[in-house]
Parts: C-alpha cells; structure tokens; sequence
C-alpha cells in the first residue's frame, strides 16, 4: 500500500467524520430509522396476517433459519449502538418522542432473537402455518402480483422445514408450547394437508377470481402453475409439518405451564412483560393490580344481577346467562347481523365522541373455519371486523355489543384506520401495533359505550362487566400461571367463576394465556392508564374539558408504549390550560 493511497484513506476517513458531525441528531436519526424500517420490511416482506398485508411484489417467504436470525441480532444490536451515540438533547421535540417510540420497539425485536423466541414460533391462539392462510384473502391485481403470489406457495417447503428445525432445537432446551395445550391443534394443519384437490385448498382462493386485465390465456396459465404449486410443494409441506406435530412435537413438549420455568424463563418473563405492556412492573405488583380490579367490578356485577331480577345467586346467575337460550343466536347469519347492527348504531353515535373520523371503513366476516375453533370471540383490524361463528352456543348475544365496540369502531378499526391515515407519522409509528395502547384504548371504548348508550339491557351490561372482569382476571391469571406456579385447573376455576365466558371459552382463553405469557397484561392495564388520563385531564382542565378533543389527542399519537402516551397527553393538557377560552374546544 503506497503513502498516497494511505494519506487518501485518511482523508476520507477525517472527511466522512466531519461530514457525520456537521450533520444533525434529527438528520441521523431519521437516516438511521429510515433505512432499518427499510431493511426490516425485506426481511418480513413475504409474511401476513389478518392485520397487516404482505408486500405483494414479495416472491418468497421470510428467511426464520437461526443464521438469519443471528444476522438480524446483529444488525439490530448496531442499531442500538448507533442510536446510543445520537445526543438526544439535540433531537427536536418531535424526534425525542420518536426515539422513546423507536428504540424500544428495536430493544423488543433484538431481545425476541436474544431470548431465541423463534424457536417457539406458535401458540395456542396463532401459529406461522395459520398465518400463511390469510393471503389468500388478498385479490391479485396482476400478473406480478399473482406469479409472486405462486413463488411463496413454491416457498413454503423451505418455510416449514426452517420452522420446524426451530421447533427442534426449542424442544431441545425445553423451550417450547406446553403439552396441556397441544390437543386438537394438529386440525388447523390438517385443514390444509388434507384437501383433495389444489382447487379445494384455500391457498387457490385468489385464483377463481382474476382481474380482467390479465389475458385469458395468461389467466389459465397462472391457474395452472398454482395448482401445481399447491399439488406439488404446499400440500405436502403441510403434510410433513402435520406428521412432526404429532410424532415429535406433542409427544415432546413441556410438561410445565410457566414461563419462568423455561431455561432463562425468569427473565424471559419479564421481558415478554415489558414487550407487551411497556412497563417494568414484576408480576407480583401485576397480580396485586389484578386482585384490585376484580373485586371492584364483581361489585359492580353483583349490582347489575340484581337489576336484572334475578332471584338466584351469582354462580346460578352465571349458569342461567349460559344456558338459556333467549341469549343466543340460531345461525351464523344471525350472529353476524347482528354484530353488524351493533357497528351500524355505533357508527351514528361516533361523531359526538370524536373530533377526527377516519375515510376508511372496515368489514364485517366470519371467522375462518381453519381457526376458529381455537380462536377468540372476535378480532379486529383496520380493515375488518371477524366474528367468530363456530359453537353459537358458546357465543352469548349481552357480550355482543362490549366485543363490536372493541374489535370494530371505536375500538381497533377506527384506531387501525386512523394510524394508516396519519401520513406525517414515520411509518415505524403508523404501520407498527403496541398491544399496551392498542388493547387499552379497545378496552376502553367498551366502556365509553355506557356514554354513547350502546347498552340497551342489564344483560348487555352485565356481558360489559364480564368483558372487564375477563381482562382483570388475566393479570391475576397470567402472572398466577407464569409467576406462582398455578395450575390449567386453578386458572379455569378463577376465570369461570368471576365472568360468565362459555365454558369453551373459558378453556380456549385459559389455553390462550398459557402459551402466551405476559400478551393477556396488555388490556387491562393499558385501558387502567387511559381511564387515570382522562381523570386528570377533567380535573385538571375542569370547564376547557372537551372529551372529542382529549380521544383526539390519544389517537393522534398512533401507537405508542404508555409512558409515551402519559406524557403526550400531560402536554396536551398543558396547551388546552394556557389556550384562550374559544379556542380550547378545538385544541
């Protein structure tokens, strides 16, 4: 190496250093956010689910092996150092709340890779093979989209076989699903391994109906190659991962229900419950929180038995709500009308409540058949609203109104819809979901339905009261099974003697929390937090008080962890105080 070429490598060096410190802590960050949002959407742009739809140019499905999981390790660790070296106090107001957004979001994905989380890719609620079924809920808009649509059906065997090499190894170490959840998931695959012919799987959906704009004979040709697609690669891998689950998964999995039992599990717990919460609270300081809230609403539910006229006790009451049948729909047409005239009175109330509506709008479908057994109640997105119409006799009518309010308007779509529409946001903000707030402000509009007069009857009140009981008794629950050692029995016995869930779901939920640890903290605890702003807010602003304009102001942060959100609103708070009397209304 000559002097001239040394003294050019110096000179680019100094260059490059005086270049990074003549640019400001706002330029690096948002260059360093920019292009990991970038890279992380490349890693995942083959992946769907009912939330969020996969990049449709994307030809094959996420890389999950351990080496690119070590990879994204590392590149995400890198980012954590270079974010470390940006002065916050430099950074504008506006980047100082997108760092506290930002950097725990990379700190939660760096430590799912740390923890080895991929090695228990599944649970009792949602599982990788499950997920995949919802692209076939996305039409193909041309040919791109279809023949890129084919390449991850012809992908999914190298998907499975890397999924299943992480199952392995999480078996392994015995970090894995626990046994006592394991029966009867084995059906969800077998739905897809099963079927007779290509043009009977679900994965052959998006190909009966074909824009007009592919030519015929490029249409049939795209028809052809997803058949042999399914016939040929997606059907057998699905075999293949159905025969593992059961002569290899199930008969290997834990025989314990805790997470803090699983190697390292103490502070995988802990990290689970600041993922999903956004606080570092220990799960003794959750169950004590959980004890609290359940007597105070069984309170409440005592009262409104009463009002109902109801001569028995609580137990018969429970009984009596699930088994008569004035509660419950006859058809799975019934259900979903109804749910939807539930949305629809809804709607007309939203505009008292909330100063910003978004332009999208959601739909209204049921459940699909490969997971409904083993899902909840109802899920909902920006773009749709599932009702869960399997069992109708574990799907009580007084609970309707409290589930349509949380998983559609205004709960998770009108929250969903207004995130996707908030265009000045970075999009780890407008695209990304914290169960914390998501979950918290859904709960919250459960309640808020008391003020927009959603509740018609002691009865739907009373399924009110049990979809708040059901959240509380999760932070008993989760941190009784996960934290002290409870057994499925205890958390079956608590859950269904303090709300009146059916039976089946009941054990589905109980299951849910069991797989999932620390998920189910999320709810109550993020709807606790909101409530405690409000409160603040009222007395605070007393007379400047305009509730339209404070759900406003929590919309407007999008997705945010809870101390973000307490401190956004403190500032809100603020404006509202040292605005002029006539134009409080409107801040």
């Amino acid at each position: 190496m000559t002097f001239r070429l040394v003294g050019f490598m110096l000179t680019c060096l100094l260059t490059a250093g005086a270049t990074a410190r003549a640019q400001s802590a706002d330029d690096r960050f948002k260059a360093l956010y920019t292009n990991e949002w970038t890279w992380r959407q490349l890693q995942f742009g083959g992946y769907d689910d009912e939330d969020k739809a996969s990049d449709p140019a994307a030809a094959h499905l996420p890389n999950v092996d351990a080496k690119s999981q070590a990879t994204r390790l590392a590149y995400w660790n890198n980012v954590l150092k270079q974010l470390d070296a940006i002065p916050a106090n430099e950074l504008s107001a506006e980047n100082r709340v997108n760092l506290a957004i930002y950097k725990p979001q990379v700190e939660n994905l760096a430590a799912s890779i740390r923890f080895r989380d991929y090695e228990m890719p599944f649970n009792a609620d949602s599982q990788f093979w499950s997920d995949l079924g919802f692209m076939t809920r996305r039409s193909l808009h041309d040919e791109n989209a279809a023949r890129a649509y084919i390449a991850k059906l012809d992908d999914v065997p190298r998907y499975f076989d890397e999924q299943t090499e992480n199952m392995r190894a999480g078996l392994k170490r015995g970090f894995s699903v626990p046994r006592a959840v394991l029966d009867g998931r084995d059906v969800s695959i077998a739905s897809y391994a099963e079927v007779k012919s290509p043009i009977d799987s679900e994965f052959y959906k998006p190909f009966k109906e074909l824009p007009h704009s592919i030519p015929a004979d490029v249409q049939a040709k795209l028809r052809d190659d997803a058949q042999r697609a399914i016939r040929e690669h997606v059907i057998p891998a699905y075999a293949k991962l159905l025969k593992f689950f059961r002569d290899d998964y199930v008969p290997h999995a834990r025989k314990t229900l805790a997470a803090e039992s699983m190697p390292d599990g103490k502070a995988w717990y802990r990290q689970q419950i600041r993922e999903y919460t956004t606080l570092d609270l220990d799960p003794e300081a959750i169950h004590q929180i959980g004890l609290k809230e359940v007597a105070r609403i069984d309170a409440q539910m005592q009262a409104t038995m009463k009002e109902t006229g109801f001569k028995g006790d609580f137990p018969a009451f429970l009984e009596f709500l699930r088994t008569d049948p004035q509660f419950y729909a006859s058809s799975p047409d019934e259900l979903l009308m109804r749910a939807s005239w539930i949305a629809k009175q809804v709607d007309a109330k939203l505009p008292h409540f909330f100063g910003l509506l978004p332009r999208g709008r959601f739909g209204i479908e049921p459940v699909p058949a490969s997971i409904a057994p083993f899902w909840t109640a109802g899920r909902g997105s920006a773009h749709t609203y599932w009702v869960n119409t399997y069992d109708l006799p574990s799907r009580p009518l007084y609970n309707l109104p409290a589930l349509t309010l949380h998983e559609s308007a205004p709960g998770h779509a009108l929250q969903g819809e207004l995130a996707e529409e908030q265009k000045d946001q970075p999009k780890f903000r407008s695209e990304n979901y914290i169960s914390a707030y998501g979950e918290g402000w859904a709960l919250y509009c459960e309640k808020l339905g008391k003020e927009m007069g959603i509740y018609h009857t002691p009865y739907e009140e009373f399924g009110r009261e049990t979809y708040e009981m059901w959240r509380a008794a999760r932070l008993v629950i989760d941190t009784g099974i996960h934290h002290k050692g409870w057994t499925r029995q205890q958390a079956i016995d608590y859950l269904a003697s303090h709300t009146a869930l059916s039976h089946h779901e009941v054990e589905t939920e109980v299951d849910r929390y069991i797989s999932w640890p620390a998920q189910a903290l999320s709810y109550k605890l993020g709807e606790i937090k909101i409530v405690e702003l409000r409160a603040r807010a009222e007395k605070e602003l007393g007379a400047k008080f305009d509730l339209r304009a404070f759900h406003d102001a929590v919309l407007a942060e999008g997705s945010v962890p809870l101390p973000v959100l307490e401190e956004r609103i403190g500032a809100w708070i603020a404006s509202v105080k040292n605005a002029p009397a006539d134009k409080a209304k409107t801040s």
